[in-house]
Formats: structure tokens, C-alpha cells, sequence
């Protein structure tokens, strides 16, 4: 198993599922985040980012149908945005941005379908950014060399757990240039945690290739506003992907810089 920071990595997928009942759905709580938050919180590496560190005015939604979403929520208060977490259609109201996190991707597809949130989710993608961390990216991707339930937004083709089972998680250091400033140059190399991570075997002519590994394939794309990654920057302290992120969301008319 995997390891960061000296501690083993709970796999995504272990995340209980959520108890239905009815037309009520309640996800349970757990106390133990893949990665400790008192970990996060004093080890954090502070970069160069693409937008100024201030109060962000801009609230973010995560979907928490399952998966580590409280990881992302957690990532984006520290930086000051609010963020919400997102169940059913309703909860898409009065965001700016949203973020659909690592977990089980046919799981995270056939609680959409359940729940009435696949075109809704559809519809708010077509206005604002929506960024797919590993689970996340194969849900938001066009094919995913299987059946099930997609948003198939992203002109991109995923291979689901590309790089082997849950023992063959690693760890490795990505060039992205995209995580520079305006006056920044090259940005130092992001360290990528993968976890039974998908892999984009293919990009259309519109998307950006963001990130790569040391031998070429890639793992991380743009297009236009919406974003996949297929490693999870939620589990480490270097918050420059959220950042980013938040500066698709957010825009220059957004940042309140202290």
C-alpha cells in the first residue's frame, strides 16, 4: 500500500456507502480521513499559485455521494473558500464551481443516476468549472472502456485502474506548468499520490494536456474550465491543484486580496 508522509493510505473505495431509506439518503461520518488532518495542517508546502492568496469569494460544492470528499472540503477552507457539500440537484444552487472526488466511479455513477443528478450535474458543467479527481476524471470523461453511468462531458477516454491494484499504489514527482504564477517561471515538481488511478489514454483537439508522468502518458487535462486529474491532490499539504482550480472558478473579479 502506498504511503505519504510515513502514513498507509485508506483506499478511496473503502468509504461506507450510504444508507437509503426511502427517498432520504444519509451518508455516514467517519472519523479517520485518508490522510490525518493534523498531518495536512502542519506539514503544508506553500508554492507559487496562479491566483493571490486573500479571502477567495467563491463558493465550491463537492460531491459527497461517496469517496474523499471530506478531504477536498477540508482543502478548500484552508485556502478561504466556502465549500458545500453536494447530494442531491438542490445542493447545486448558489455555487460557483464543483469537485468530484476520488472514491468508486460506477458506485459515485449509479448513486447520480439514483438520486436525479446526472443531468443536473450536466447542466451546471455547461456554466461553471468541474474538476474529477481520479474517480472524479472517469466520471467526467466521454469513455471509460466500460458500462457505466457517465457525465461524458470531457473529450477524453479513461483506462480505470491503469497502473494495477491497490498494492501498486505510488507516489511521484509531476512537472506542471500550469501550477506557475504569472511571474512565477517553472513551478517546483508537484508530488502525486495515485491510488488504483485511472489513466487518460486519449485527448480530443480541444482539451490541454496539464500533467504527465516522467515516461509521457498523461494524467492530468483541461478543457476549457473543467479539469481532471487522475492522482489526488486532496491528500497532500501542497494545495496548488485547489488553487488552480479556484482560479477557474473564481476569476479576477472574485479574489479579494488582503
Amino acid at each position: 500500500m502506498a504511503k505519504l508522509n510515513g502514513v498507509k493510505l485508506q483506499d478511496c473505495q473503502d468509504r461506507p456507502l450510504p444508507e437509503m431509506s426511502g427517498n432520504v439518503m444519509t451518508l455516514p461520518r467517519t472519523d479517520k480521513p485518508l490522510v490525518p488532518a493534523s498531518s495536512l495542517d502542519h506539514e503544508r508546502v506553500l508554492f507559487p499559485t496562479p491566483i493571490a492568496i486573500g479571502e477567495l469569494d467563491v463558493r465550491v460544492g463537492v460531491l459527497a455521494l461517496q469517496g474523499d470528499f471530506p478531504e477536498h472540503v477540508q482543502a478548500l477552507k484552508r485556502l478561504g473558500a466556502e465549500a458545500s457539500e453536494v447530494r442531491l440537484p438542490r445542493d447545486l444552487e448558489g455555487i460557483q464551481a464543483l469537485i468530484i472526488p476520488g472514491g468508486e466511479s460506477t458506485t459515485i455513477g449509479k448513486l447520480a443516476v439514483s438520486y436525479g443528478l446526472i443531468e443536473p450535474l450536466k447542466e451546471f458543467a455547461a456554466k461553471h468549472p468541474v474538476w474529477g479527481t481520479c474517480a472524479g476524471a472517469i466520471f467526467l470523461s466521454k469513455d471509460a472502456r466500460r458500462a457505466q453511468p457517465l457525465l461524458g462531458l470531457m473529450d477524453i477516454d479513461v483506462q480505470r485502474n491503469a497502473f494495477g491494484r491497490q498494492v501498486d499504489s505510488f507516489e511521484v514527482d509531476l512537472d506542471v506548468p500550469a501550477l506557475a504564477g504569472p511571474d512565477d517561471g517553472r513551478p517546483p515538481p508537484f508530488h502525486a499520490v495515485f491510488i488504483r488511478a485511472p489513466l487518460i489514454e486519449r485527448v480530443g483537439p480541444g482539451v490541454e494536456v496539464v500533467g504527465r508522468l516522467p515516461d509521457g502518458r498523461i494524467v492530468a487535462a483541461r478543457q476549457g474550465r473543467w479539469l481532471a486529474t487522475s492522482f489526488h491532490p486532496e491528500l497532500t499539504g501542497d494545495d496548488r491543484f485547489h488553487r488552480y482550480f479556484l482560479s477557474l472558478a473564481a476569476g479576477p473579479k472574485r479574489v479579494r486580496s488582503t
